[in-house]
């Protein structure tokens, strides 16, 4: 990777380890002139925390905060370990998680031998976008088994409804994304 890239990244990220002490300008905040890492470090956690509650694996939801807390949006896996205080082998499984779900991608700059793992522009749009194909699956294989099942039966009656509801979401999704896009753009987030 380009070396001036890696000491944006490093030094916005460095700042967010607890007790490390790493890149005294890696908290660097323009208005405030310096953030406090100890509690960039406790955001980091705790909205980790609350990613695993909602069923996301722990280090996975770990690495996506951090990736998130970063001014960057991005970091090799050597800045997460150090942030996160981590080994290589965890990054590694969290990012594979986190690739396959496609929250983060792997980028490598030319002549480079080292990854960046960065998070998606528009991430909640692209993933709830996802989401809403993964509905469509789902629904079609409902539908399926609720013929199968027979619609009259207890059990097809309950796919059956499962199989509305997916639909209904779908629908009122991309409404929803569409209005999200609205919305932002009138609170000056682009």
């Amino acid at each position: 990777m380009a070396d001036d890239m890696v000491n944006v990244d490093a030094g916005t990220n460095a700042g967010t380890n607890a007790g490390t002490g790493a890149g005294t300008d890696a908290g660097t905040d323009t208005a405030a002139g310096v953030r406090d890492g100890d509690a960039v470090s406790r955001f980091v956690e705790r909205f980790a925390a609350q990613l695993t509650e909602a069923g996301m694996q722990r280090m996975a939801a770990r690495v996506f905060a951090q990736l998130l807390a970063s001014d960057g949006g991005a970091m090799t896996s050597a800045e997460l370990g150090e942030a996160l205080q981590i080994s290589p082998a965890a990054v590694s499984g969290a990012v594979s998680y986190l690739t396959q779900v496609n929250m983060v991608s792997r980028e490598r700059e030319p002549g480079s031998r080292r990854d960046r793992y960065v998070l998606h522009n528009e991430l909640w749009y692209e993933t709830f976008t996802r989401r809403d194909q993964v509905l469509t699956l789902w629904e079609k294989t409902l539908r399926e088994g609720a013929a199968t099942l027979g619609t009259d039966s207890p059990a097809g009656a309950r796919v059956a409804e499962t199989a509305a509801f997916f639909e209904f979401m779908q629908g009122e999704m991309l409404g929803l994304m569409d209005r999200w896009r609205a919305h932002k753009a009138t609170i000056g987030l682009g």
